[in-house]
């Protein structure tokens, strides 16, 4: 049993059953989340990875250009 990091509602899961970046959804709140550690078990919104993911790519875009900048 894993507590789901939107709603912290309780989700049934056989842990031996998922892998690191499986997806899986909160039966209580409907949230699409990311195993992103197996021991233990933790989950990550899959809606927040996304986020963090874009504005890692923004922040390198940024890098880039400052680089070209100075050429």
């Amino acid at each position: 049993m894993v507590t789901c990091p939107v709603c912290d509602g309780a989700i049934d899961v056989d842990e031996e059953d998922v892998d690191e970046g499986d997806s899986i959804s909160c039966d209580e709140c409907g949230a699409d989340l990311k195993v992103v550690g197996t021991d233990p078990l933790e989950l990550e919104s899959a809606d927040e990875l996304e986020e963090e993911e874009d504005e890692d790519y923004v922040e390198s875009e940024d890098e880039d250009e400052i680089e070209d900048d100075w050429k």
